[in-house]
Protein backbone atom coordinates (compact mmCIF):
# COMPACT_ATOMS: atom_id res chain seq x y z
CA UNK A 1 0.00 0.00 0.00
CA UNK A 2 1.58 3.40 -0.84
CA UNK A 3 2.81 5.69 1.68
CA UNK A 4 0.93 8.86 1.72
CA UNK A 5 3.18 11.83 2.68
CA UNK A 6 2.51 15.32 4.21
CA UNK A 7 2.98 18.21 2.17
CA UNK A 8 6.06 19.75 2.28
CA UNK A 9 6.35 23.22 3.76
CA UNK A 10 8.99 26.19 2.59
CA UNK A 11 11.29 28.40 4.90
CA UNK A 12 11.54 31.91 4.19
CA UNK A 13 14.72 30.93 1.87
CA UNK A 14 12.15 29.52 -0.34
CA UNK A 15 14.23 25.58 0.75
CA UNK A 16 12.14 22.53 1.21
CA UNK A 17 11.53 21.50 4.75
CA UNK A 18 11.33 17.59 5.59
CA UNK A 19 7.80 17.60 7.61
CA UNK A 20 8.67 15.38 10.88
CA UNK A 21 5.91 12.55 9.67
CA UNK A 22 7.30 11.98 6.07
CA UNK A 23 7.71 8.25 4.85
CA UNK A 24 7.59 8.00 9.23
CA UNK A 25 10.79 9.10 9.94
CA UNK A 26 12.02 12.36 11.51
CA UNK A 27 14.80 14.83 10.25
CA UNK A 28 18.37 13.96 12.05
CA UNK A 29 18.59 15.61 15.32
CA UNK A 30 19.81 16.00 18.30
CA UNK A 31 17.54 17.96 20.77
CA UNK A 32 19.64 17.03 24.47
CA UNK A 33 23.19 17.72 22.56
CA UNK A 34 22.24 21.23 21.32
CA UNK A 35 20.28 22.25 24.76
CA UNK A 36 23.99 20.73 26.07
CA UNK A 37 26.19 22.86 23.91
CA UNK A 38 24.44 26.25 24.37
CA UNK A 39 24.49 25.97 27.86
CA UNK A 40 27.99 25.25 27.87
CA UNK A 41 29.06 27.92 25.77
CA UNK A 42 26.81 30.39 28.32
CA UNK A 43 29.11 28.92 31.25
CA UNK A 44 32.12 28.03 30.36
CA UNK A 45 34.28 31.50 29.45
CA UNK A 46 36.46 29.98 26.73
CA UNK A 47 33.57 27.47 25.35
CA UNK A 48 32.70 29.28 21.88
CA UNK A 49 36.29 29.45 20.57
CA UNK A 50 36.43 25.31 20.93
CA UNK A 51 33.01 25.12 18.54
CA UNK A 52 34.11 28.20 16.62
CA UNK A 53 34.77 26.20 12.95
CA UNK A 54 32.36 23.15 13.55
CA UNK A 55 29.02 25.15 14.22
CA UNK A 56 26.77 27.70 12.46
CA UNK A 57 23.66 28.73 13.33
CA UNK A 58 22.20 26.48 11.21
CA UNK A 59 23.27 23.75 12.44
CA UNK A 60 21.06 23.34 14.95
CA UNK A 61 17.83 21.93 14.43
CA UNK A 62 15.07 24.25 16.71
CA UNK A 63 14.96 27.18 15.39
CA UNK A 64 14.99 28.74 18.82
CA UNK A 65 18.69 27.02 19.47
CA UNK A 66 19.73 28.65 16.12
CA UNK A 67 18.41 32.23 17.13
CA UNK A 68 20.12 31.69 20.43
CA UNK A 69 23.22 30.60 19.46
CA UNK A 70 23.74 33.61 16.54
CA UNK A 71 23.30 35.84 19.28
CA UNK A 72 26.41 34.02 21.08
CA UNK A 73 28.36 34.63 17.60
CA UNK A 74 27.45 37.91 17.65
CA UNK A 75 28.67 38.39 21.16
CA UNK A 76 31.48 36.61 20.16
CA UNK A 77 32.57 38.60 16.98
CA UNK A 78 32.20 41.80 19.34
CA UNK A 79 34.39 40.38 21.82
CA UNK A 80 32.27 40.84 24.44
CA UNK A 81 31.54 38.37 27.32
CA UNK A 82 29.32 35.22 27.18
CA UNK A 83 27.09 34.40 29.53
CA UNK A 84 23.42 34.01 30.53
CA UNK A 85 22.64 37.98 31.45
CA UNK A 86 24.62 39.09 27.93
CA UNK A 87 23.02 36.60 25.72
CA UNK A 88 19.49 37.70 26.98
CA UNK A 89 20.60 41.15 26.54
CA UNK A 90 21.58 40.16 22.90
CA UNK A 91 18.42 38.67 22.03
CA UNK A 92 16.79 41.33 23.19
CA UNK A 93 18.86 44.08 20.73
CA UNK A 94 18.07 41.22 18.23
CA UNK A 95 14.31 40.87 18.92
CA UNK A 96 14.47 37.42 19.30
CA UNK A 97 13.96 36.91 23.11
CA UNK A 98 10.20 36.30 23.17
CA UNK A 99 10.24 33.73 20.19
CA UNK A 100 13.25 31.48 22.17
CA UNK A 101 10.49 31.40 24.79
CA UNK A 102 11.46 34.30 27.23
CA UNK A 103 14.50 35.08 29.95
CA UNK A 104 13.24 31.58 31.55
CA UNK A 105 14.46 29.53 29.04
CA UNK A 106 18.28 30.93 28.68
CA UNK A 107 17.97 30.00 32.34
CA UNK A 108 16.57 26.73 32.21
CA UNK A 109 19.78 25.91 29.35
CA UNK A 110 22.47 27.02 32.10
CA UNK A 111 20.70 24.33 34.40
CA UNK A 112 20.68 21.50 32.09
CA UNK A 113 24.47 21.38 31.91
CA UNK A 114 27.74 21.33 34.59
CA UNK A 115 30.47 21.60 32.31
CA UNK A 116 31.73 22.43 28.87
CA UNK A 117 34.44 18.98 29.03
CA UNK A 118 32.49 17.20 26.19
CA UNK A 119 31.51 20.33 23.99
CA UNK A 120 33.53 19.71 21.21
CA UNK A 121 32.60 15.92 20.89
CA UNK A 122 29.04 17.02 21.01
CA UNK A 123 28.94 19.80 19.14
CA UNK A 124 30.56 17.11 16.36
CA UNK A 125 27.43 15.14 16.23
CA UNK A 126 25.36 18.14 16.01
CA UNK A 127 27.29 19.31 13.03
CA UNK A 128 26.81 16.12 11.42
CA UNK A 129 23.23 16.08 11.98
CA UNK A 130 22.76 19.20 9.91
CA UNK A 131 24.90 17.89 7.07
CA UNK A 132 22.52 14.72 6.74
CA UNK A 133 19.50 17.13 7.08
CA UNK A 134 21.13 19.05 4.20
CA UNK A 135 21.53 15.80 2.21
CA UNK A 136 18.10 14.88 2.50
CA UNK A 137 16.98 18.87 1.91
CA UNK A 138 18.88 18.46 -1.51
CA UNK A 139 17.78 14.66 -2.40
CA UNK A 140 14.27 16.03 -1.94
CA UNK A 141 14.77 18.76 -4.11
CA UNK A 142 16.48 16.87 -6.66
CA UNK A 143 14.05 14.04 -6.74
CA UNK A 144 11.00 16.43 -7.06
CA UNK A 145 13.15 17.84 -10.40
CA UNK A 146 13.35 14.56 -11.66
CA UNK A 147 9.40 13.69 -11.31
CA UNK A 148 8.96 17.42 -13.18
CA UNK A 149 8.22 16.63 -17.10
CA UNK A 150 9.34 20.21 -18.14
CA UNK A 151 12.46 19.64 -16.19
CA UNK A 152 15.87 19.66 -18.27
CA UNK A 153 17.72 16.67 -17.24
CA UNK A 154 21.36 17.67 -18.00
CA UNK A 155 20.62 21.27 -15.94
CA UNK A 156 19.23 19.29 -12.88
CA UNK A 157 22.33 17.22 -12.51
CA UNK A 158 24.52 19.92 -12.75
CA UNK A 159 22.79 21.17 -10.23
CA UNK A 160 22.43 18.23 -8.32
CA UNK A 161 26.66 18.18 -8.68
CA UNK A 162 26.98 22.01 -7.07
CA UNK A 163 24.39 21.49 -4.26
CA UNK A 164 26.29 17.97 -2.86
CA UNK A 165 29.17 19.71 -3.66
CA UNK A 166 28.78 22.70 -1.29
CA UNK A 167 27.46 20.23 1.20
CA UNK A 168 30.90 18.50 0.81
CA UNK A 169 32.72 21.58 1.24
CA UNK A 170 30.84 22.12 4.79
CA UNK A 171 32.33 18.96 5.95
CA UNK A 172 36.35 19.80 5.24
CA UNK A 173 37.19 20.46 8.88
CA UNK A 174 40.63 19.79 9.82
CA UNK A 175 42.20 19.25 13.24
CA UNK A 176 45.94 21.51 14.37
CA UNK A 177 48.25 19.03 14.47
CA UNK A 178 51.26 18.67 17.02
CA UNK A 179 54.55 19.26 15.56
CA UNK A 180 55.96 16.62 16.52
CA UNK A 181 53.97 13.64 13.90
CA UNK A 182 54.78 16.07 11.14
CA UNK A 183 58.29 16.71 11.45
CA UNK A 184 58.74 13.32 11.24
CA UNK A 185 56.60 13.41 7.93
CA UNK A 186 58.83 15.86 6.97
CA UNK A 187 61.59 13.97 7.86
CA UNK A 188 60.84 11.11 5.93
CA UNK A 189 60.25 13.22 2.48
CA UNK A 190 64.11 14.29 3.02
CA UNK A 191 65.72 10.77 3.92
CA UNK A 192 63.56 9.61 0.31
CA UNK A 193 64.86 12.79 -1.81
CA UNK A 194 68.17 12.07 -0.15
CA UNK A 195 68.62 8.71 -1.63
CA UNK A 196 67.21 9.42 -4.98
CA UNK A 197 70.34 9.74 -7.11
CA UNK A 198 68.73 13.03 -9.31
CA UNK A 199 67.73 14.19 -5.39
CA UNK A 200 64.16 15.34 -6.24
CA UNK A 201 61.55 15.20 -3.70
CA UNK A 202 58.29 15.87 -5.85
CA UNK A 203 57.21 14.71 -9.14
CA UNK A 204 60.07 15.45 -11.93
CA UNK A 205 59.14 16.80 -15.48
CA UNK A 206 62.23 15.61 -17.73
CA UNK A 207 62.85 19.32 -17.89
CA UNK A 208 66.53 19.10 -15.88
CA UNK A 209 66.52 23.02 -15.01
CA UNK A 210 62.71 23.16 -14.09
CA UNK A 211 62.98 20.02 -12.20
CA UNK A 212 66.89 21.76 -10.46
CA UNK A 213 64.64 24.64 -9.38
CA UNK A 214 61.47 23.18 -7.99
CA UNK A 215 63.02 19.86 -6.86
CA UNK A 216 59.98 18.26 -9.14
CA UNK A 217 56.52 19.27 -8.80
CA UNK A 218 55.88 18.54 -4.85
CA UNK A 219 52.63 17.29 -3.14
CA UNK A 220 49.58 18.98 -2.50
CA UNK A 221 50.97 21.96 -4.66
CA UNK A 222 48.59 23.93 -7.13
CA UNK A 223 50.81 24.67 -10.20
CA UNK A 224 49.21 27.46 -12.50
CA UNK A 225 50.53 27.17 -16.35
CA UNK A 226 49.54 30.66 -18.22
CA UNK A 227 50.38 32.23 -20.86
CA UNK A 228 48.40 33.62 -24.25
CA UNK A 229 46.96 31.66 -26.78
CA UNK A 230 49.65 29.97 -29.78
CA UNK A 231 52.17 30.11 -27.04
CA UNK A 232 52.30 25.99 -26.75
CA UNK A 233 50.76 25.84 -23.13
CA UNK A 234 49.42 22.08 -24.27
CA UNK A 235 52.19 21.00 -26.34
CA UNK A 236 54.47 21.74 -22.89
CA UNK A 237 52.37 19.79 -20.42
CA UNK A 238 52.10 16.86 -23.10
CA UNK A 239 55.43 16.76 -23.40
CA UNK A 240 55.54 17.01 -19.61
CA UNK A 241 53.14 13.99 -19.13
CA UNK A 242 55.11 11.85 -21.77
CA UNK A 243 58.48 12.72 -19.97
CA UNK A 244 56.86 11.91 -16.82
CA UNK A 245 55.18 8.76 -18.26
CA UNK A 246 58.17 7.47 -19.98
CA UNK A 247 61.11 8.42 -18.21
CA UNK A 248 59.99 8.49 -14.36
CA UNK A 249 56.88 5.57 -14.75
CA UNK A 250 54.67 8.65 -13.26
CA UNK A 251 51.25 7.76 -13.61
CA UNK A 252 49.54 11.38 -15.30
CA UNK A 253 46.02 12.43 -15.61
CA UNK A 254 44.96 15.13 -18.12
CA UNK A 255 41.80 16.28 -18.42
CA UNK A 256 41.09 18.00 -21.66
CA UNK A 257 37.88 20.71 -21.92
CA UNK A 258 39.28 22.13 -25.13
CA UNK A 259 40.47 18.73 -27.48
CA UNK A 260 38.93 15.58 -27.78
CA UNK A 261 40.78 12.39 -26.79
CA UNK A 262 42.10 11.88 -30.26
CA UNK A 263 43.36 15.16 -31.30
CA UNK A 264 45.44 14.70 -27.72
CA UNK A 265 46.91 11.47 -28.71
CA UNK A 266 47.78 12.81 -32.32
CA UNK A 267 50.02 15.38 -30.13
CA UNK A 268 51.62 12.85 -28.26
CA UNK A 269 52.59 10.82 -31.54
CA UNK A 270 53.74 14.40 -33.03
CA UNK A 271 55.64 14.40 -29.80
CA UNK A 272 57.70 11.28 -29.74
CA UNK A 273 57.78 10.71 -34.00
CA UNK A 274 59.40 13.55 -34.90
CA UNK A 275 56.63 13.36 -37.28
CA UNK A 276 55.00 16.55 -37.94
CA UNK A 277 51.59 17.43 -37.39
CA UNK A 278 50.53 18.05 -40.84
CA UNK A 279 51.83 14.24 -41.89
CA UNK A 280 49.82 12.78 -39.58
CA UNK A 281 46.58 14.35 -39.44
CA UNK A 282 46.54 13.94 -43.65
CA UNK A 283 47.97 10.22 -43.44
CA UNK A 284 50.63 11.04 -45.93
CA UNK A 285 53.46 9.11 -44.21
CA UNK A 286 56.30 7.90 -46.14
CA UNK A 287 57.30 3.73 -45.48
CA UNK A 288 60.13 5.12 -42.99
CA UNK A 289 57.86 7.29 -41.07
CA UNK A 290 54.81 4.81 -40.71
CA UNK A 291 57.78 1.95 -39.60
CA UNK A 292 58.17 4.93 -36.95
CA UNK A 293 54.92 5.45 -36.18
CA UNK A 294 54.18 1.59 -35.88
CA UNK A 295 57.06 1.40 -33.54
CA UNK A 296 55.89 4.13 -31.22
CA UNK A 297 52.56 3.31 -31.03
CA UNK A 298 53.90 0.29 -29.57
CA UNK A 299 56.04 1.86 -27.18
CA UNK A 300 53.49 4.40 -25.46
CA UNK A 301 50.37 2.03 -25.93
CA UNK A 302 50.85 0.88 -21.88
CA UNK A 303 51.78 4.38 -20.91
CA UNK A 304 50.40 5.66 -17.32
CA UNK A 305 48.26 8.84 -18.94
CA UNK A 306 44.98 8.83 -18.45
CA UNK A 307 42.77 11.44 -20.39
CA UNK A 308 39.41 12.68 -20.01
CA UNK A 309 37.75 15.01 -22.44
CA UNK A 310 34.68 15.56 -20.69
CA UNK A 311 33.32 19.36 -22.28
CA UNK A 312 32.41 21.75 -19.58
CA UNK A 313 33.92 19.98 -16.70
CA UNK A 314 32.66 20.95 -13.18
CA UNK A 315 34.79 20.84 -10.00
CA UNK A 316 32.27 18.43 -8.61
CA UNK A 317 32.75 16.17 -11.56
CA UNK A 318 36.76 16.50 -11.40
CA UNK A 319 36.87 15.79 -7.35
CA UNK A 320 34.61 12.85 -8.16
CA UNK A 321 36.93 11.52 -11.21
CA UNK A 322 40.90 12.46 -9.18
CA UNK A 323 39.44 10.21 -6.43
CA UNK A 324 38.87 7.12 -8.41
CA UNK A 325 42.28 7.89 -10.42
CA UNK A 326 44.26 7.88 -7.62
CA UNK A 327 42.04 5.53 -6.10
CA UNK A 328 42.54 2.51 -8.47
CA UNK A 329 45.47 4.16 -11.31
CA UNK A 330 47.64 5.45 -8.41
CA UNK A 331 47.64 8.55 -10.53
CA UNK A 332 50.51 10.72 -9.09
CA UNK A 333 49.92 14.21 -10.96
CA UNK A 334 46.89 15.51 -12.62
CA UNK A 335 46.72 18.18 -15.64
CA UNK A 336 43.93 20.20 -16.25
CA UNK A 337 43.35 21.99 -19.70
CA UNK A 338 42.38 24.80 -18.75
CA UNK A 339 41.08 26.28 -16.34
CA UNK A 340 38.84 28.92 -17.94
CA UNK A 341 37.32 26.49 -19.73
CA UNK A 342 35.59 24.75 -15.92
CA UNK A 343 33.07 25.24 -13.82
CA UNK A 344 30.95 25.54 -10.76
CA UNK A 345 28.09 24.11 -11.80
CA UNK A 346 24.70 24.44 -9.19
CA UNK A 347 26.19 27.66 -7.14
CA UNK A 348 25.18 31.19 -7.92
CA UNK A 349 27.52 33.30 -8.38
CA UNK A 350 27.27 37.28 -8.61
CA UNK A 351 30.10 37.68 -11.53
CA UNK A 352 32.39 34.90 -13.20
CA UNK A 353 35.59 36.40 -11.34
CA UNK A 354 33.85 35.01 -8.54
CA UNK A 355 32.94 31.13 -9.68
CA UNK A 356 36.80 31.27 -10.83
CA UNK A 357 37.47 32.38 -7.58
CA UNK A 358 35.91 29.19 -5.91
CA UNK A 359 37.16 26.53 -8.97
CA UNK A 360 40.92 27.63 -8.03
CA UNK A 361 39.91 27.29 -4.36
CA UNK A 362 38.70 23.83 -5.20
CA UNK A 363 42.17 22.74 -7.09
CA UNK A 364 43.83 23.47 -4.60
CA UNK A 365 41.76 21.96 -1.75
CA UNK A 366 41.75 18.75 -4.26
CA UNK A 367 45.80 18.78 -4.63
CA UNK A 368 45.72 18.98 -0.41
CA UNK A 369 43.01 16.40 -0.34
CA UNK A 370 44.55 13.68 -2.59
CA UNK A 371 48.40 14.83 -2.30
CA UNK A 372 49.36 15.25 -5.49
CA UNK A 373 49.98 18.14 -7.67
CA UNK A 374 48.14 19.58 -9.67
CA UNK A 375 48.79 21.46 -12.76
CA UNK A 376 46.14 23.86 -14.37
CA UNK A 377 46.97 25.59 -17.39
CA UNK A 378 45.29 29.10 -17.33
CA UNK A 379 44.75 32.41 -20.17
CA UNK A 380 46.17 35.64 -20.11
CA UNK A 381 44.59 38.81 -20.16
CA UNK A 382 44.96 40.73 -23.62
CA UNK A 383 47.26 43.24 -21.49
CA UNK A 384 50.17 41.30 -22.95
CA UNK A 385 49.33 42.26 -26.48
CA UNK A 386 49.35 45.79 -25.63
CA UNK A 387 52.57 46.04 -24.52
CA UNK A 388 55.69 46.50 -26.50
CA UNK A 389 59.00 44.83 -27.29
CA UNK A 390 60.60 42.81 -24.16
CA UNK A 391 57.36 44.20 -21.95
CA UNK A 392 55.39 41.68 -23.67
CA UNK A 393 56.71 39.04 -21.25
CA UNK A 394 53.92 37.83 -19.12
CA UNK A 395 53.22 38.87 -15.55
CA UNK A 396 51.15 37.64 -12.73
CA UNK A 397 48.65 40.73 -12.69
CA UNK A 398 48.41 39.19 -16.69
CA UNK A 399 46.14 36.16 -15.40
CA UNK A 400 42.79 36.45 -16.13
CA UNK A 401 39.53 37.03 -14.70
CA UNK A 402 41.06 35.96 -10.93
CA UNK A 403 43.60 37.59 -8.60
CA UNK A 404 42.51 34.32 -6.30
CA UNK A 405 44.50 32.30 -8.88
CA UNK A 406 47.33 33.76 -7.99
CA UNK A 407 46.44 33.95 -4.46
CA UNK A 408 45.75 30.19 -4.31
CA UNK A 409 48.51 28.65 -6.82
CA UNK A 410 52.11 27.40 -5.09
CA UNK A 411 53.58 28.04 -8.15
CA UNK A 412 52.67 30.04 -11.29
CA UNK A 413 54.89 29.71 -14.53
CA UNK A 414 54.25 31.62 -17.71
CA UNK A 415 55.62 30.43 -21.72
CA UNK A 416 57.07 33.13 -23.26
CA UNK A 417 58.18 32.74 -27.40
CA UNK A 418 60.33 35.82 -28.04
CA UNK A 419 60.37 34.36 -31.65
CA UNK A 420 55.97 34.78 -31.61
CA UNK A 421 56.40 38.62 -31.12
CA UNK A 422 59.69 39.03 -34.01
CA UNK A 423 61.97 39.14 -31.71
CA UNK A 424 64.57 36.77 -32.95
CA UNK A 425 67.77 38.01 -30.39
CA UNK A 426 68.13 38.84 -26.74
CA UNK A 427 70.02 41.48 -25.15
CA UNK A 428 73.02 39.67 -25.54
CA UNK A 429 72.95 39.13 -29.28
CA UNK A 430 72.18 35.28 -28.78
CA UNK A 431 69.10 33.13 -30.59
CA UNK A 432 65.67 33.42 -29.65
CA UNK A 433 64.51 31.38 -32.48
CA UNK A 434 63.19 27.90 -31.76
CA UNK A 435 63.08 29.31 -27.94
CA UNK A 436 60.86 29.35 -25.40
CA UNK A 437 61.17 30.91 -21.76
CA UNK A 438 59.55 29.40 -18.41
CA UNK A 439 59.10 32.27 -16.40
CA UNK A 440 58.83 30.72 -13.08
CA UNK A 441 57.17 34.05 -11.83
CA UNK A 442 55.58 32.62 -8.07
CA UNK A 443 57.53 29.73 -6.10
CA UNK A 444 55.89 29.46 -2.66
CA UNK A 445 58.68 27.31 -1.28
CA UNK A 446 61.48 28.45 -3.31
CA UNK A 447 63.25 30.72 -5.78
CA UNK A 448 61.83 32.27 -9.19
CA UNK A 449 64.00 31.92 -12.22
CA UNK A 450 63.28 32.01 -16.26
CA UNK A 451 64.56 29.24 -17.91
CA UNK A 452 64.87 28.17 -21.99
CA UNK A 453 63.94 25.24 -23.44
CA UNK A 454 63.27 24.28 -26.73
CA UNK A 455 60.55 24.38 -28.70
CA UNK A 456 59.96 22.54 -31.58
CA UNK A 457 56.86 24.15 -33.37
CA UNK A 458 56.17 21.28 -36.26
CA UNK A 459 56.42 18.53 -33.50
CA UNK A 460 54.07 20.32 -30.40
CA UNK A 461 56.83 19.53 -28.59
CA UNK A 462 59.25 21.52 -25.86
CA UNK A 463 62.56 19.72 -24.96
CA UNK A 464 66.09 20.83 -23.22
CA UNK A 465 67.64 22.68 -24.64
CA UNK A 466 71.14 21.14 -24.05
CA UNK A 467 70.52 18.22 -26.09
CA UNK A 468 72.35 15.08 -24.20
CA UNK A 469 71.92 11.42 -25.25
CA UNK A 470 72.45 10.12 -21.93
CA UNK A 471 69.22 11.69 -20.04
CA UNK A 472 67.58 8.59 -20.23
CA UNK A 473 69.87 7.07 -18.49
CA UNK A 474 69.85 10.22 -15.98
CA UNK A 475 66.26 9.61 -15.75
CA UNK A 476 65.22 5.71 -15.29
CA UNK A 477 66.33 4.19 -18.46
CA UNK A 478 62.56 3.44 -19.30
CA UNK A 479 62.47 4.74 -22.64
CA UNK A 480 64.86 5.33 -25.93
CA UNK A 481 64.57 7.99 -28.36
CA UNK A 482 63.71 6.31 -31.81
CA UNK A 483 64.58 8.81 -34.51
CA UNK A 484 66.53 8.65 -38.08
CA UNK A 485 69.95 9.03 -38.22
CA UNK A 486 69.03 12.11 -40.61
CA UNK A 487 66.54 13.68 -38.04
CA UNK A 488 69.42 13.36 -35.31
CA UNK A 489 72.10 15.33 -37.47
CA UNK A 490 69.43 17.69 -37.93
CA UNK A 491 68.36 18.26 -34.68
CA UNK A 492 72.05 18.61 -33.66
CA UNK A 493 73.07 20.79 -36.31
CA UNK A 494 70.04 23.12 -34.99
CA UNK A 495 71.34 23.09 -31.43
CA UNK A 496 75.27 24.16 -32.12
CA UNK A 497 73.54 26.69 -34.25
CA UNK A 498 71.62 28.33 -31.25
CA UNK A 499 73.53 27.16 -28.16
CA UNK A 500 73.69 29.31 -25.17
CA UNK A 501 75.33 29.52 -21.96
CA UNK A 502 73.96 28.79 -18.67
Amino acid sequence: MPTTRNPRQRNTDNQVQISPNEAGKLPPQAIDLEEAVIGALMLEKDAYSTVSEILIPNSFYKPEHQKIFEAIRNLAQKQQPIDMLTVKQELSKLGYLEEVGGASVISALTQKVTSSAHIEYHARIIAQKFLARELIRVSTEIERGAFDEQTDVDKLMQDAEGKIFEISQKNLKKDVTQIGPVLQEALAHISEARSRKDGLSGVATGFTRLDNLTSGWQKSDLVIIAARPAMGKTAFVLSMAKNMATDFNSPVAIFSLEMSNVQLVNRILMNVTGISGDKIKSGKLSEEEWQIMTEKVNEIDDLPIFIDDTPSLSVFELRTKARRLVREHKVQCIIIDYLQLMNASGMTFGSREQEISIISRSLKGLAKELSIPIIALSQLNRGVETRSGNEKRPQLADLRESGAIEQDADIVCFIHRPEYYKITEDDKGQSLIGIAEIIVAKHRSGAVDDIRLRFIKENAKFDNLEYDYNSSQRRSNNFERLESKTNEENFNSEIKDTSMPF
